[in-house]
C-alpha cells in the first residue's frame, strides 16, 4: 500500500515536473516576459501574493461567491431534476429554458447580469446559471435510467412513493449527481472569474486579473489563475474525499460490511 502510494506521488511530481520544463522551453524560446513569463519569475510573483495578507481576504470573497452560485445551482438542479425525470411533461417544460441557458455564451450572461444586478452579485448569478443545466440534465436523465424492472417490483409489493425515491431513485442518480458535481466545480470557477473580470467587484481575484491585463504585467495574471485552478482543484479533492466517506458509511450501514474489506 505505502510503495503503490509513493509510486504514485513520484508519478504526480514527475508530471508536474515535465510540464514545468515545457513551459520553460517555451519561455525561453518566445524570450519576452510580456508575452510568456518563466515559471522562475511567475512563482516569485506567486511568493509575493501568497505572503501579503489580502490576498486571502480577495480569495475568501471569491471563494465565498463561487460556492453560493454553486450551491444555487445544485438546490434547483438536483430539485428540479428529480421532479422532470419523474414528471415528463413537465421536463417538456423546463428543459427548453435549459437548452437556451445551455447555449448562450458566457459572456451574454455576465453582461445582462451587470445591468440586472450589483457588482457583487454578478458572479454568484454567473456561476449558478452555467452550473444549473449541469445537474439538471445530469439528474433527470439519472432519474430516467433507473432500472425499471425494480421499479415494478416496487408496485407489485405496493411500496409506497417516499420508500421508492429515498431507495430507488436516490441511489440510481447518485452516480450521476457525482459526475455533474465534479464537472461543475470546474465550470464555476470559469464563470465566476470570467464575471469577476467584467464587473470588477471589490474584494475580488478577476479585478486582480483585469488590472493585470490593464498594466500589462503578466506574471501577475499568470499568479492569479494558478490560485484559481489551485483552489478549483482543493474543491474538487475535498468533495471526492467527502463523497467516499458518505459511500462507505451508507455501504457499511446498508450491508453491514467494511467497505474496505471489500476491496
Amino acid at each position: 500500500m505505502k510503495a503503490s502510494t509513493t509510486k504514485t506521488s513520484f508519478k504526480k511530481i514527475f508530471i508536474l515536473l515535465f510540464w514545468l520544463v515545457i513551459w520553460e522551453i517555451f519561455a525561453l524560446i518566445v524570450n519576452k516576459e510580456i508575452y510568456l513569463p518563466s515559471p522562475i519569475s511567475t512563482f516569485k510573483t506567486l511568493i509575493l501574493l501568497l505572503i501579503d495578507k489580502s490576498t486571502y481576504i480577495i480569495i475568501l470573497f471569491s471563494t465565498y461567491r463561487t460556492i453560493l452560485g454553486l450551491l444555487l445551482s445544485y438546490i434547483f438542479g438536483i430539485i428540479l431534476g428529480f421532479a422532470c425525470g419523474l414528471n415528463e411533461f413537465l421536463y417538456d417544460l423546463i428543459n427548453p429554458i435549459v437548452i437556451v441557458i445551455r447555449s448562450t455564451p458566457i459572456i451574454s450572461i455576465i453582461i445582462l447580469a451587470i445591468i440586472w444586478l450589483k457588482s457583487s452579485n454578478v458572479p454568484v448569478f454567473a456561476t449558478f446559471l452555467m452550473c444549473f443545466p449541469v445537474i439538471f440534465t445530469n439528474v433527470s436523465t439519472g432519474i430516467k435510467n433507473t432500472d425499471k424492472k425494480v421499479l415494478e417490483m416496487c408496485k407489485v409489493y405496493n411500496i409506497s412513493k417516499f420508500n421508492i425515491i429515498k431507495s430507488v431513485y436516490f441511489h440510481s442518480v447518485l452516480p450521476y449527481i457525482y459526475s455533474a458535481i465534479i464537472s461543475s466545480i470546474g465550470i464555476a470557477w470559469k464563470a465566476s472569474s470570467a464575471a469577476e473580470v467584467l464587473s470588477v467587484p471589490k474584494y475580488s481575484i478577476g479585478k486582480y486579473l483585469f488590472y493585470a491585463k490593464t498594466s500589462l504585467e503578466p506574471t501577475s495574471l499568470f499568479s492569479w489563475t494558478i490560485i484559481i485552478v489551485t483552489l478549483s482543484y482543493i474543491f474538487e479533492v475535498i468533495f471526492k474525499r467527502v463523497f467516499k466517506c458518505e459511500r462507505k458509511s451508507t455501504y457499511n450501514k446498508r450491508y453491514g460490511v467494511n467497505y474496505d474489506k471489500t476491496k
